[in-house]
């Protein structure tokens, strides 16, 4: 026989063969694909909830189809020995994405997956693989859920009730009934019921659309304006938005671009809805100029900041505007004061589910929801996406749209009217402008301001010659060798396992920098880590970026210049004043009014040459548009935090080219973290405004960092 046929001969043999084994237990080639897809999403970054619960029932279904085929008299003993194997496989690479999320290892105890997405996720793979499954398998309801408090038991003493409040409930100790609402009638079977909706949903964005941006279709501009006081005017594009409020719509992601008037249009959309009380939930740093806008667009109505305790706070007023940070303590009257809207200003700070400060948001929109009928809530966000698709959770959340584990109501009517499910490769695209539907506005400042400037980055790389900068880059070398050390002994530990010559193993290397990361973590400022190292690049640099903004100021005129840690911020300040230059700052510390007033005085006093911003605490809700050019002096660690830095001074009113320098130290890993905050730019642009762009890693810029250094360390 030809050698050609032998092998074809024995490629039908193995087919055989493996057919006949996966007759024994198809559920096998199912968890093989499913857990590679799980690895797949690991290897980019933490797991989000979908693929959380899929890790679940993977395990799951890895022991229950362990212990059958053990049991299994009329298997033989060599086709058990192939399917243990190929389950074992299954359970490696689970031990392996585990490895890299520890906080995957507590959802594999007995009663972790148990909720209805696990039990119909288990059920829909099963059927898939040609089970047959008793009746009370096949159908899977979702348990009732107990409403939770607006107020945790762990933060009920420290709930505070501000003296005026109590004199506002005495007015009136009756919230005025809502003749609107109706007690929701059971919600009928769909169709979708039995599919696992959210992954797709976020695939669905994950795979952008080709050209088309993600915002909702927005009412043409009406011919009058009604909404503006005097002397004032909103532009096309607010103006729009505006009248899908007046015309019903009432919950928003609204994802503009930074510096494109966010805030003004949500106090507007608050006037045109009627939705007062208000509550608007924002960084402490743009409280006072919340107050000031709600001043400036809707004179008719009242606003008061709540500090502290809120001793000061007017209770009667339309609006109440407190910072995330002190919200813990006025959860319990907020509650019950009868809000019809809420603002999250910033939404992206409410992405990690986990936190206290979004599960109060979370709780507070739940109670709105339950008093009002068709409340307003506008979450605010230029740069919605950080690091992944998942992102959009909490948010979508906060909006009513989905419960975390599944669609709300509406958007599965809406899902369900495509007649699409996740198999057909049509339901994506159908998908994600279901959700956009559901209230997505995002607009791109080239597209609505066609007369901004043009928005620049420009790198200036610094040679830190001195003998601070030497030790830093040999911190550095150290910190390489070590990681490389620790792979080094993986290695060797375990065998090469086929590897060439010279050839890395990614996972290793993934692996051995996520532990560097969660031990730095963990060590803070104690010990030699990458957040130990980059501030030391910081400090050497602070003195060369502030001479660099000195001779731009005496240019140009007026500078914003950014830093990370105070100790840099101190270092430029004493700088500029042996200059002769007149400052102020904008730091965390500050009081809310202290730091409006130093925003005022750069803005409108000449004599001021330069603002000193911490990038956290400036960043974001600040206008600084008297300048056009921006000095960040250190690296952010993420590619958000660097946007909204800039956008501070890229804004509506700005009509100079502004250009952001980016101080970066040479020969070191500052041109790396910068190298890797650009290739994060594309998430959003791919996600929300539909630009061809290739996926990019959601690994954060310091694991992506580690990574790094530990692959030059091995020469790779």
């Amino acid at each position: 026989m030809p050698p050609t046929a032998t092998a074809q001969t024995s490629q039908r043999r193995r087919k055989t063969s493996s057919a006949r084994r996966d007759e024994e237990a198809p559920i096998i080639p199912i968890l093989a694909r499913k857990v590679r897809e799980v690895e797949a999403k690991a290897q980019r970054g933490k797991l989000g909830p979908t693929n959380r619960v899929k890790f679940q029932v993977i395990a799951f279904l890895v022991r229950e189809e362990r212990a059958r085929v053990k049991g299994d008299a009329a298997i033989t003993d060599a086709v058990r020995a192939e399917l243990l194997k190929r389950l074992d496989g299954v359970a490696t690479i689970l031990a392996k994405t585990a490895a890299r999320d520890t906080s995957l290892i507590q959802l594999l105890e007995v009663d972790q997956a148990t909720s209805p997405v696990a039990r119909r996720m288990r059920r829909d793979w099963l059927l898939e693989s040609g089970a047959e499954l008793p009746p009370d398998e096949l159908i899977i309801t979702d348990v009732p859920k107990v409403a939770a408090p607006v107020v945790p038991a762990a933060l009920a003493e420290r709930q505070v009730v501000p003296p005026q409040v109590v004199s506002r409930r005495e007015a009136n100790p009756f919230l005025a009934p809502d003749l609107g609402f109706r007690i929701p009638k059971e919600t009928p079977r769909r169709r979708l019921d039995g599919w696992e909706l959210m992954g797709p949903l976020y695939k669905a964005f994950e795979m952008g659309a080709g050209g088309a941006s993600a915002s909702m279709e927005l009412p043409p501009v009406p011919e009058f304006d009604r909404v503006s006081p005097k002397n004032l005017e909103v532009m096309p594009h607010q103006s729009r938005f505006l009248e899908a409020v007046r015309h019903g719509h009432r919950s928003f992601l609204l994802a503009d671009e930074p510096g494109l008037g966010k805030t003004a249009e949500s106090v507007l959309a608050a006037s045109v809805a009627g939705a007062y009380p208000l509550l608007a939930v924002v960084p402490n740093v743009v409280k006072m100029n919340w107050a000031r806008e709600v001043e400036r667009w809707t004179p008719q109505r009242r606003a008061t900041v709540i500090h502290g305790d809120g001793e000061d706070i007017d209770a009667f007023a339309d609006v109440f505007i407190v910072n995330y940070e002190v919200l813990d303590r006025h959860l319990s009257w907020l509650g019950d004061i009868g809000l019809k809207g809420m603002v999250v200003d910033e939404a992206h700070f409410i992405k990690n589910l986990s936190s206290q400060r979004s599960q109060n948001v979370l709780a507070l929109a739940a109670r709105i929801r339950e008093q009002v009928r068709n409340p307003l809530l506008l979450a605010l966000t230029g740069t919605p996406l950080i690091n992944d698709v998942e992102d959009f959770d909490a948010i979508w959340r906060f909006l009513g749209w989905t419960t975390g584990e599944k669609p709300g109501p509406v958007l599965m009517e809406r899902l369900d009217a495509t007649g699409l499910t996740p198999a057909d490769k049509a339901f994506y695209p159908e998908a994600r402008d279901a959700v956009i539907s559901m209230g997505i506005v995002r607009r791109k400042k080239k597209d609505v301001a066609a007369d901004l400037p043009d928005k620049l980055i420009a790198d200036l790389p610094v040679e830190l010659d001195d003998e601070f900068g030497r030790s830093i880059r040999q911190a550095e070398r150290e910190l390489g060798e070590r990681l490389a050390a620790r792979y080094r002994r993986i290695i060797d530990a375990r065998g090469d396992r086929g590897l060439a010559p010279g050839e890395v193993d990614a996972d290793i290397v993934r692996l051995v920098a996520q532990n560097e990361l969660d031990e730095s973590k963990a060590a803070g400022t104690g010990s030699e880590n990458v957040f130990t190292m980059v501030r030391k690049i910081g400090q050497a640099k602070a003195l060369l970026a502030a001479d660099y903004a000195v001779q731009l100021q005496r240019s140009v005129g007026k500078v914003v210049f950014f830093a990370k840690h105070i100790d840099v911020m101190d270092q430029a300040e004493a700088h500029f004043a042996a200059a002769g230059l007149k400052t102020v700052s904008l730091r965390g510390d500050q009081a809310a009014t202290a730091r409006q007033q130093a925003i005022d005085a750069f803005n409108n006093d000449p004599e001021v040459g330069i603002a000193v911003c911490s990038l956290t605490a400036a960043g974001v809700g600040v206008n600084m548009q008297a300048s056009s050019n921006v000095v960040l002096a250190e690296l952010s660690w993420t590619a958000a935090e660097q946007t909204q830095a800039i956008d501070r001074v890229h804004r509506i009113g700005q009509d100079e080219p502004v250009t952001a320098w980016r101080i970066i130290a040479a020969h070191t890993i500052d041109t790396k973290i910068a190298e890797l905050i650009d290739s994060k730019q594309g998430l959003a642009a791919r996600a929300l405004d539909g630009e061809a762009v290739d996926p990019q890693s959601s690994d954060s810029v310091q694991l992506s960092a580690l990574m790094h250094l530990t692959r030059r360390a091995l020469g790779d």
